[in-house]
């Protein structure tokens, strides 16, 4: 018998058997041995890890990961200031309208939220980015939010109207905070003035499409008409899908008449 079952056996009671107190010593030596091989790390495998650890590690990467976003994104309240400024898009009638003596004309908003869908429903056109017609249709005029909607009847010569347009952007991508999304609104806005990529083709079509379109439904419920809007786009459509939907437009106009 070794010490360490004579040492059990010391404790057991005087009546109980050796190979009983050996017996109960080899079974609990197993029982240690296997405890110590679990908690033993396997050679090949990564180092154990307890939650403490564990933890500094997972919030190091919750950090990085927060800062990596907080450097594209924009502040909440830069955000909402920059919204307030857009309601004034929901609230700034299109000033041609206004001078026909429409009824509840539409606003510059709406006329822009057409030519979103317009954008997203065009299907494939080669060489075009979609994506990016959604978005240059969505920011195109945002700055008649500031400066409202100079129609050309005003007399404000192209030059002044650009730059009058071109301040009030700067305006509102500084109160968004500037960024990434500041610049990308200034760059889809940029490239729509100066009519510079496939995609402000499009979309400068889609700009005189939805107002022939709005005119037509405009003569339908008010019985007003509205010829000037269409001769001063006729012939003036420079992408295949602006020529066709300006036709289709048209046709359906004559079959009113």
């Amino acid at each position: 018998m070794t010490s360490g079952s004579q040492a059990l056996c010391s404790k057991t009671s005087l009546t109980t058997p050796v190979s009983s107190c050996t017996a109960r010593f080899n079974f609990l030596r197993r029982i240690a041995n296997r405890t110590v091989r679990m908690a033993s790390p396997d050679p090949s495998g990564p180092p154990p890890s307890s939650k403490m650890d564990s933890a500094p590690a997972a919030t190091a990467a919750a950090s990085s990961s927060d800062a990596g976003a907080g450097a594209s994104s924009v502040s909440a309240s830069s955000a909402i200031d920059f919204l307030h400024l857009c309601h004034r898009l929901k609230t700034t009638k299109r000033t041609g309208w206004v001078r026909r003596g429409i009824g509840d004309p539409e606003s510059v908003a709406d006329h822009m939220y057409r030519m979103g869908v317009m954008a997203l429903i065009a299907g494939d056109i080669p060489g075009v980015d979609r994506d990016r017609c959604v978005k240059m249709a969505i920011v195109h005029d945002i700055a008649e939010a500031i400066v409202g909607d100079i129609a050309p009847s005003d007399g404000v010569p192209k030059l002044e109207k650009s730059r009058r347009e071109k301040e009030a952007l700067e305006h509102m991508c500084s109160v968004l905070g500037g960024g990434s999304r500041a610049k990308e609104i200034g760059e889809l806005w940029m490239d729509y003035e100066e009519n510079s990529s496939p995609e402000a083709k499009v979309v400068k079509d889609f700009d005189k499409v939805e107002m022939i379109l709005q005119a037509l439904e405009y003569e339908k419920e008010q019985g007003i008409n509205l010829d000037e809007f269409f001769l001063s786009t006729a012939g003036k459509f420079q992408t295949d899908i602006g020529k066709a939907w300006a036709s289709e437009i048209a046709s359906r106009r004559r079959k009113e008449e």
